[in-house]
């Protein structure tokens, strides 16, 4: 398992930090089973050696990666919660309010989805 602590401490901005932590330490306490790994320097969080869900930050916001297929199944929610959103992430603002019940059901989702998945990456 995976500490963020070093990911966290380069967050200059402390709003910002605290924000991460706070939405990285309820996936940690939500999906104890999920396993925690830093790659392409983002904390991300794995089931039995397959990618379940990733974070980045910018300036502007928080970046939550799920895959492009998990993104189509919840795009209804992604757009009811008002967040900007690509083909491959969601935008949550930094002044914004996380949706705990969205980020739950993407979690839910990947590892529903994926439960037989041998890879990293769905193929």
């Amino acid at each position: 398992m995976t500490d963020f602590t070093s990911f966290l401490e380069k967050i200059d901005n402390e709003d910002h930090r605290e924000k991460t932590a706070e939405v990285l330490d309820w996936v940690k306490s939500t999906y104890p089973q999920l396993e925690t790994e830093i790659k392409w320097n983002q904390p991300m969080f794995t089931d039995h050696g397959t990618f379940i869900i990733g974070f980045s930050v910018s300036k502007k916001h928080l970046a939550v990666a799920p895959e492009s297929v998990t993104m189509t199944h919840v795009e209804e929610d992604i757009v009811k919660a008002g967040y900007d959103y690509t083909k491959e992430l969601v935008r949550i603002p930094w002044k914004g309010e996380v949706d705990y019940e969205l980020l739950a059901k993407m979690i839910d989702f990947n590892i529903w989805d994926k439960a037989n998945c041998e890879t990293f990456w769905r193929k």
